[in-house]
Order: structure tokens, then sequence, then C-alpha cells
């Protein structure tokens, strides 16, 4: 389902996976949206949220600074002709929970169990929870 994910139009307790890939970063109330993800997980079920993050090497962020606010936004204007969604994507990585606070946020939205992976250095990181 593609639904609006502060209000998931299923029953509570009805369902094994939800999944969020780059898209949490764009709700307003992420704390509502991991709520609402528990109520409609099965116990036993497992909520999965795919997301940029924050890198693992501290030593590497000018660099990635460099890229995500001025190189990336000239790559989208040539390409797509559209730099204002590409400065937007920087902005909004940067405003991102952390990998931890993010952990934290699930764990007090009710989720167990609650881990992460990071992947491309923190780039991006893989968050799961289970509604136990």
């Amino acid at each position: 389902m593609c639904v609006d994910a502060e209000r998931i139009p299923l029953p509570d307790r009805s369902v094994e996976r939800v999944s969020i890939a780059f898209g949490l970063r764009n709700c307003t109330d992420k704390d509502a949206v991991l709520a609402e993800a528990r109520r409609v997980l099965r116990p036993g079920g497992r909520f999965h949220c795919l997301e940029f993050s924050k890198l693992e090497v501290a030593a590497l962020d000018a660099l990635y600074d460099a890229w995500s606010f001025k190189a990336l936004p000239v790559i989208g204007e040539y390409v797509a002709k559209d730099r204002a969604s590409y400065e937007y994507l920087a902005e909004s990585i940067r405003m991102f929970p952390d990998q931890e606070t993010l952990a934290g946020m699930m764990r007090r939205a009710g989720l167990e169990r609650v881990s992460y992976r990071n992947l491309s250095g923190g780039i991006v990181a893989m968050h799961s929870g289970w509604r136990l």
C-alpha cells in the first residue's frame, strides 16, 4: 500500500510488516508515523526503515557536505532540470535524526528489539524493530 504514514487505513494488529524507504525523512510527525506503524503490526510483526543517516567516519563530513550541498544540486539542475529538489534533499538529510536518535524514537513508540545497520559508511541505515 502507498498511504499516509501518519494515518494508515488498516485495523490494529493487522499486518506482519511495515516498511518505509527514504520517506520517513519527509514526514512531518515522525513520532506519529512510528506509533502508527506499531499500531498496525501484529504481535511478532516487524517494522523496517531505510533512510539517509549520519556518516560513521566524522572526518568525511566535510567531503560529504561538499558533495551534498554543492555538487548534487548542480547535477540535479543539469540532469533533472530541478536544482531546488536536490537542495531540499541535502537539507532534509542533515535535519533527519541520526541512527541512535531514530532508534530511541522507535523504542518510545513501543517497538522492541530495535536495531540498525549502517550501509555505505552510514550514508544510509536500515532500522528495524519488532512488535512483541
